[in-house]
Order: C-alpha cells, then sequence, then structure tokens
C-alpha cells in the first residue's frame, strides 16, 4: 500500500500539467459543493439572527414568563452546544486552527462529522447571540468537503492537502463573497506556499463557490458602504498613526484572547457544560440592554456609517464587544473570531474619528472611510495576513479604490504587531490546541512522512548551488524538481535556480525547517 501511494506521488509529479489541470476540476467540484453548503449555513444564521431579534423585541414590551422561557431556551442550548463539542471535539471554536493543523499533518479529523457537527454547532452558536462570526466555520466547512472529496476519490496525501486549501478558500469565498480574498488567505494563511498547483484549485474553488453564494445572496458586498471618498495624500500620516494605533491594539486583541482561553481552562468553578452557560447567559442579559454587540455584528459596522453615535456609546460598544467575544471565543463553542474583529476594528476606527475630527486632524468628510482602513489595519495585526486583510476589505465594501491607502495602513499595523514578537493569531491557537491535546507537540520529530513543496526564491541561499552542497535535514529525500513546465530527476551535481519548485520527502515536522532553508537569503 505505502509502494502504492508513493507511485501515485510520483506518478502526479512526473505528469505535473495533467495534475494540475486535474486539481482545477476538482477546485471546481469542491466550489459547487462548499457553495451549497454555506449558502445553507448563512441561510440558516440569518434566519435565526432574525428571530433572535424579533423575540428581544418581543420582550421589550414586558412578558416576564417569557423572559423566563428565553433563559431556560438558552439553558437548553447551552447543552447542546456541549454535546456537539464532545461528540466531535474537531468542531470547537473557529476552525481556522484545525485546518492548518489538518494541512500540516499535525491534526486528523473525520471529514463528515466535522461537517455536522460544525454545521449545527455554528448556526445555534451564532443565532444564540454569541459573539462569533461565520468565517471560520466556512472555512473549515470548506475544508472538510475538500478532505471528503479527496478521500472519496482515493487521492494522495499530497493531493489531499491542496484539496482541503482549495476548500478553505471556497469557505472564505462564499462566507463574505470575496473570492480574491479566500485564494490569498489560504496561501498567505493556510498553505504557506504559492505553487501553480494550489493557486489554480484554491482559485477555481473561490470562483465557484462566489458564483453559487451570489446566486442566493446577490451581487452586493457584506458591508453596505455607499460611496466611500478617496482619502487625499496628504491625510497619509494621519493613517500611519492609524495603523500604529490599530496594531497596538490588534497585540491587546491576541493577548486578551489566550488569556481568557487560559482562564477558562485553570478555572475550577465552571467546567463542561458551565463554561457554555456563561456567555449564554450574558448573551440573554445584553440582549435587553445593548443587542447590537449580539452576533457577528455586520450590521453593526453598516450603522456605523449611516448613523450617528456619540463618542461616549461608541466607547461603550467597543469595550463591550472586545469582552463579550472574548467571553464567547473562551468557551469553545463552534463560532469564529474573524467577522468580531473586524466590528472591534471598525468600532476603533470610528473612535479614532471622533477624537480627531473635533481637533481639526480630519475632515468628517473622510470618517466612513477611516472605519474601512481600521478594519483592514486590525485583521492584518491580530491574524498578520497583511495582503489578505487589504483584499478581503475591498470585496466586502465593494471599493477597489482604495487600494494603496488599505496597503499603507496594513503594512503599518502589521510592522507594529511584527516588532513586538506577536505571532499570528491563528497559528498561536494551533500551537496552543496540539501542546493542550498532547497529541503532536510542534516541535517533536514525527515519524509521518509526506512530500513537501518549496520554492527557491529570488536571493535565496540555495540559488546556484548544487544539491550535493546543501545541508539538508536528516532523513530527507529530494524526489523531484520543477522548473517552469520541466520535471527534473534530481542528480547530486544539479544546479537548484531561482523559481524552481523542489519537492521534498521529510517527517510531517521538518517543513518549517525546510522552508526555512528554502526561503535564507544573503
Amino acid at each position: 500500500m505505502r509502494i502504492q501511494r508513493l507511485s501515485k506521488v510520483y506518478y502526479s509529479l512526473t505528469h505535473w500539467q495533467d495534475f494540475r489541470l486535474k486539481l482545477f476540476g476538482e477546485g471546481i467540484l469542491i466550489g459547487v459543493f462548499a457553495g451549497i453548503i454555506i449558502v445553507l449555513f448563512r441561510y440558516f444564521i440569518e434566519q435565526a439572527e432574525e428571530l433572535r431579534g424579533g423575540v428581544y423585541n418581543y420582550l421589550q414590551t414586558g412578558h416576564l414568563s417569557m423572559t423566563v422561557l428565553l433563559f431556560l431556551g438558552l439553558l437548553g442550548v447551552a447543552y447542546i452546544l456541549n454535546w456537539i463539542i464532545r461528540f466531535e471535539p474537531m468542531s470547537a471554536g473557529s476552525g481556522i486552527p484545525q485546518v492548518k493543523g489538518i494541512i500540516l499533518s499535525l491534526m486528523k479529523m473525520n471529514w463528515l462529522k466535522v461537517l455536522v457537527s460544525k454545521f449545527i454547532g455554528g448556526i445555534i452558536a451564532i443565532g444564540a447571540g454569541l459573539s462569533l462570526g461565520r468565517e471560520g466555520p466556512s472555512i473549515q466547512l470548506g475544508g472538510t468537503i475538500g478532505q471528503g472529496l479527496s478521500r472519496l476519490l482515493g487521492r494522495t496525501k499530497m493531493e489531499e492537502r491542496y484539496l482541503i486549501t482549495s476548500g478553505a478558500s471556497a469557505g472564505l469565498s462564499a462566507a463574505f463573497n470575496a473570492p480574491l480574498a479566500g485564494v490569498i488567505f489560504s496561501l498567505e494563511e493556510l498553505h504557506k506556499n504559492f505553487s501553480p498547483a494550489v493557486l489554480m484549485s484554491a482559485v477555481a474553488a473561490a470562483l465557484t463557490a462566489d458564483v453559487i453564494t451570489q446566486q442566493f445572496f446577490g451581487v452586493n458586498p457584506v458591508f453596505k458602504f455607499n460611496g466611500l471618498p478617496i482619502l487625499p495624500v496628504r491625510y497619509y500620516g494621519f493613517i500611519i498613526l492609524l495603523g500604529i494605533a490599530m496594531g497596538l491594539l490588534g497585540i491587546v486583541f491576541n493577548r486578551m484572547l489566550i488569556k481568557t482561553l487560559n482562564i477558562y481552562e485553570k478555572q475550577k468553578v465552571l467546567t463542561g457544560v458551565g463554561k457554555v452557560i456563561l456567555p449564554l447567559m450574558v448573551a440573554g442579559v445584553i440582549g435587553f440592554i445593548l443587542p447590537e454587540i449580539l452576533g457577528g455584528g455586520n450590521n453593526l459596522v453598516d450603522e456605523l456609517a449611516s448613523k450617528h453615535f456619540s463618542l461616549t456609546f461608541l466607547c461603550v460598544l467597543l469595550i463591550s464587544k472586545f469582552l463579550f467575544t472574548m467571553l464567547s471565543y473562551g468557551s469553545g463553542v463552534p463560532g469564529g473570531i474573524f467577522l468580531p474583529m473586524l466590528v472591534i476594528g471598525a468600532l476603533a476606527g470610528s473612535v479614532f474619528t471622533h477624537i480627531a475630527i473635533p481637533i481639526g486632524v480630519l475632515d468628517s468628510y473622510y470618517s466612513t472611510t477611516i472605519i474601512v482602513l481600521s478594519m483592514a489595519a486590525y485583521f492584518s495585526a491580530v491574524v498578520k495576513a497583511p495582503i489578505t486583510g487589504s483584499i478581503l476589505i475591498m470585496e466586502m465594501t465593494g471599493s477597489f479604490d482604495h487600494m494603496l491607502s488599505l496597503i499603507v495602513v496594513s503594512m503599518i499595523s502589521y510592522l507594529v504587531a511584527d516588532i513586538f514578537k506577536m505571532k499570528p493569531i491563528y497559528e498561536e491557537l494551533l500551537e496552543r490546541s496540539l501542546s493542550r491535546k498532547g497529541k503532536v507537540p510542534v516541535n517533536m520529530a514525527s515519524k509521518k512522512r509526506v512530500i513537501i513543496e518549496l520554492v527557491i526564491c529570488i536571493g535565496s541561499k540555495l540559488d546556484g548551488k548544487q544539491i550535493k552542497n546543501i545541508d539538508w535535514p536528516l532523513q530527507c529525500l529530494l524526489v523531484s524538481i520543477k522548473r517552469g513546465d520541466v520535471e527534473i530527476v534530481p542528480k547530486g551535481d544539479t544546479r537548484v535556480i531561482a523559481g524552481d519548485y523542489l519537492f521534498v520527502m521529510a517527517n510531517a515536522d521538518q517543513g518549517k525547517q525546510l522552508r526555512d532553508l528554502a526561503e535564507e537569503c544573503y
């Protein structure tokens, strides 16, 4: 069986053009199924949120017995969510760290169980009002579809990682009507590789999923900003300050999220279902006093652009949304931090404008533009993916005229987070999950053998070196070199040049070591 798997891998490498075309076709198939599943996921969440809003509006008129019934219902929801987590632990939380773990061969999942559990659990948790987003679950749902297709078709592990990445790309595309962001996020954050093979399949999946999503939800962007003015160059000093502020706030978000998870884990008062009951009871109370912060919060972002809020109320919204997001995600129920993170960034940007406008630093005409830039900057600081942040916000707002300012503010916030040596939040969550479960510590040598794809960058120390003179990690085998469309059988005196794709058989945990070797520059 092992020889057969290796022969399949070698066949794929020696028939690279056919392999890429096959991945492209499979990407379309993944996009179809992922699009349908996530359309249903979004639809049921929207229906649940409408029902929740109607219930709270009805109870505002004063129905004590029905209010008691509401909290009993939330208690029942807590038991259902706790059962789902126990039934399938891989359905807990965002889902993005789990997808990263599977692509890196550090985690395993039963794709069908996760698909069903995440679908139902995400609808219940977000619909009940917890400050969680649909994007993390959508990415994991897409990843499960990619893995499911791989398993059903009997694909190799190498090909399965491509298909999971494609599914994740389709998931984000369908969640936010953002196909470009779906592709870039999958490559920049999940696969960590911009090879033609993964690019073709990810693009095919993302575009297909977006077409299906638009058939049901239309072509309108997620955030409804009309006529966003372009920020003049004279304000670029201001957006540098904005990027610094969002970078620092992003650091606070990352540290507080990990601290909240640690507090939940260490405390002994609330265990099991108790950890789920707490945020749901808080959500029940918030529904009467501050319903704006319930759920993901994309409607709140629209209101920031169309309504006037006082500085005091904005600060209340910002602090409350931040703390409620920590409380909701810390409970471990299915749901992401992606959308709440963008909402917090928008609120922080709105607070920033309310301070800057009175002192004459900013014209009020550009206040909505600053909110948009703040979302991109905040995302870039937390996730440390500035390219994804810039493209995502462009697609979510439907405005492509702000590319320069988005990239500037995203890079500034990213640099601030990098200066403080902050890890990307999803990478930190993955490492924490692996360490806590004690399954496969990141730094422990793994005996699982995988094919790792590397690209030789311009300026790499490997550029121009003979294979025999490269200091390869132990137990690695260079299987093939792709130079354009030409496949080269590696020999000791073969020279590696910039632009080559190397396919190396190695232990699963040696991927980072090999990528560092390929990317190290003079």
